[in-house]
């Protein structure tokens, strides 16, 4: 339970505006404690960037004291008894001590507790079940959640089975954790609830499912994982489409990001697990309800996978450079070649059906011909000044440059 496990010293202990919210929460007998992520990540060592809080007090007693103190209050989530309090320029969330009373696997109905191990048992992984106190920054542990966090295990507090079934979208935050914090494989117990529940994440959100899978792929290298949710029937039931060959495809374009120095892209990683095939790419990114920007993206990414023998300019003035940069690095194209799009925007041609008119060629069809024509040498020729653009257009209608 409380041991004697403490935060190390932190940068978020000097923020004035989270002082500012414990405080004000502190005071007359209350209690605040730092929650989930925050005291996980500080405890590995890694940046901390949201720094979610939780308190016995009902949502309506945070909000007179953090207004009695000055601290702007939005009611963000009020309904499961959570508000944000904005203090010296911070964010917090702050959230009620919660108990499950009922679930369907897609959302809780919660009722409000009074004690921390309660708040605690509810949720997901025992890692994800850290409180501190943001004073002493003493560890409160009910679950073995140290002794997991030391052993990079993932597992589920409690019955995994129990938990999954409360939300499915666990499934997929197990693999997901298991990528990030993870060490000498899945945990036994909470793999084969995971595996055997697979069916479940049919019954999600798509975006709720989309979120979670972008968030595998934005790891900096999901390959290990995303190999075991292939094995484990997980892509069956999310996204039957992926590729056969997606472990290969996937390999080359990690090399290829690593030799670049380019960041990972959720997006680019997804088109890497799927055919060339623009209608597929569609399909897909219709069931995981993506924004209509990605998915235009991820299509032209499966059209034209096949156009890498295009200098990549003249392919980043037909699709943008974003998805040409993309495209070459799916080939495992080396850095050369991407990098030869960094800071160069896609030209617009120099050249107008009124400047054609004005060279004596009458208006009509023959226009638009003739701008195709000198569009195609101008790209072909890497795009030069508008000099030679009218150059070209003369020597296309038989006429001397001015």
């Amino acid at each position: 339970m409380t041991g004697a496990t403490r935060l190390p010293e932190a940068e978020w202990r000097a923020r004035p505006g989270l002082r500012r919210i414990v405080r004000a929460l502190s005071a007359d007998g209350g209690a605040v404690k730092i929650v989930g992520g925050a005291v996980r990540d500080t405890l590995l060592g890694l940046p901390v960037t949201d720094i979610d809080l939780a308190t016995p007090l009902h949502p309506d007693a945070v909000t007179r004291r953090l207004e009695a103190a000055d601290i702007k209050v939005i009611p963000t989530g009020i309904a499961h008894g959570t508000v944000t309090a904005i203090a010296s320029g911070d964010h917090h969330e702050i959230t009620t001590l919660r108990r499950d009373v009922a679930t369907d696997g897609r959302r809780a109905t919660i009722a409000f507790a009074s004690e921390w191990r309660e708040d605690a048992a509810r949720r997901d992984f025992t890692i994800n079940a850290l409180y501190a106190d943001p004073e002493s920054g003493e560890v409160d542990d009910w679950f073995g959640g140290l002794a997991d966090l030391d052993a990079g295990c993932i597992r589920f507090i409690g019955d995994a089975a129990t938990r999954i079934a409360e939300d499915h979208l666990r499934i997929l935050r197990f693999y997901r954790f298991a990528a990030r914090f993870g060490k000498d494989g899945l945990d036994p117990a909470s793999h084969a609830a995971a595996v055997a529940a697979r069916h479940s994440l049919r019954s999600l959100s798509r975006e709720r499912v989309a979120d979670e899978l972008l968030k595998i792929l934005a790891l900096p290298d999901p390959r290990a994982i995303v190999d075991q949710m292939a094995c484990d029937g997980i892509f069956a039931e999310i996204v039957p489409e992926v590729d056969a060959g997606f472990a290969a495809h996937l390999d080359r374009l990690i090399a290829a990001e690593a030799a670049a120095g380019t960041a990972p892209a959720p997006l680019r990683r997804l088109a890497a697990l799927l055919p060339a095939d623009a209608a597929i790419a569609e399909q897909v990114a219709s069931r995981l309800r993506l924004s209509t920007r990605q998915r235009k993206h991820l299509a032209a990414l499966a059209a034209h996978r096949g156009d890498v023998a295009r200098p990549v300019r003249q392919l980043a003035y037909g699709v943008g450079t974003d998805a040409a940069r993309d495209i070459h690095l799916l080939a495992g194209d080396g850095p050369a070649t991407v990098a030869s799009l960094d800071g160069w925007d896609v030209p617009v041609l120099p050249l107008k059906g009124g400047d054609i008119i004005a060279r004596g060629v009458s208006a009509g069809p023959e226009i638009a011909r003739l701008l195709r024509a000198v569009e195609a040498a101008w790209v072909a020729e890497d795009f030069p000044d508008a000099a030679r653009v009218r150059a070209l257009l003369d020597q296309m209608i038989g006429r001397t440059s001015d």
